[in-house]
């Protein structure tokens, strides 16, 4: 076998493996944001926006359930990767390149959604504002908003290193992310992420570190708070049971949160 040196590079121009990572949960968090909306939103949804959509895996997949999609991100070779897969399969979906914290649509989307921590790339609490701001204006009064992310465990030194593999015909990815270190005053974690892939005789190793924001519970709820436009529904976990709402004091590892936009 071929094998390569690491690379420091950024994981999100490598889309095909990224998109290959996180593809396990793809039908999962597709049923349960069907279902979150079947149980909060005030009309039936046949219009989605996935802001910072990456690859767009939930993109492709809601679309080949036959809603209207609309997706942005700042990774161009994630879009690229996702116009792709969208041509293949016969889809459509709106795709642009765009912040966050500051994008605009032509048309209100039913709904929206944003999971895997993307939320907290966002490092100051004016862009998180913002983002929650623009998705207000983005989506219609009485419309869900699906945000997931991992809230501060109570202890903070117990975090251990997330390891997995998967494999899509002949490529194993196989990812390792562990939080390097925690600044609470700031609310900045370093996080580091290691992935090897490997296809026939072809191995690429690759190392991205970047940072997120850090939320505890109230830190959270006061974020909310400052966006009078969305009220917080319910708080759901990791297992995705649409029927088992928790509250958000509950110590959770990972809160998949669903607001709603108020009328204005």
């Amino acid at each position: 076998m071929e094998r390569s040196r690491i690379l420091h590079a950024n994981w999100y121009n490598h889309p095909k493996y990224y998109d290959i990572a996180f593809q396990a949960y793809t039908s999962r968090e597709a049923d349960f944001i069907e279902a979150v909306c079947r149980k909060y939103c005030l009309f039936k949804v046949s219009r989605f926006l996935e802001p910072a959509c990456g690859t767009g895996r939930l993109i492709a997949a809601l679309a080949g359930r036959g809603y209207e999609m609309t997706g942005f991100d700042l990774s161009r070779p994630a879009l690229s990767y996702l116009r792709r897969q969208l041509a293949k399969r016969r889809l459509y979906a709106e795709t642009f390149a765009a912040e966050m914290s500051e994008f605009r649509l032509g048309r209100s989307a039913d709904s929206a959604y944003c999971l895997i921590n993307t939320f907290r790339h966002l490092l100051t609490e004016q862009a998180a504002r913002a983002h929650l701001e623009c998705i207000a204006g983005s989506v219609r009064p009485g419309g869900i908003y699906v945000l997931a992310m991992n809230l501060l465990p109570l202890d903070v030194d117990k975090r251990e290193a997330l390891r997995w593999t998967e494999r899509r015909g002949k490529i194993k990815v196989t990812i390792t992310q562990r939080v390097l270190r925690t600044d609470l005053h700031r609310r900045i974690e370093d996080v580091q992420v290691c992935l090897m892939a490997r296809h026939g005789s072809k191995e690429l190793r690759l190392r991205h570190e970047f940072q997120l924001r850090t939320y505890t519970r109230r830190q959270f709820r006061r974020l909310l708070a400052s966006v009078p436009s969305l009220e917080l529904c319910d708080v759901y976990d990791f297992r995705y049971d649409i029927d088992q709402p928790l509250a958000l004091n509950t110590e959770i590892a990972y809160g998949l949160f669903v607001l709603r936009r108020l009328p204005s």
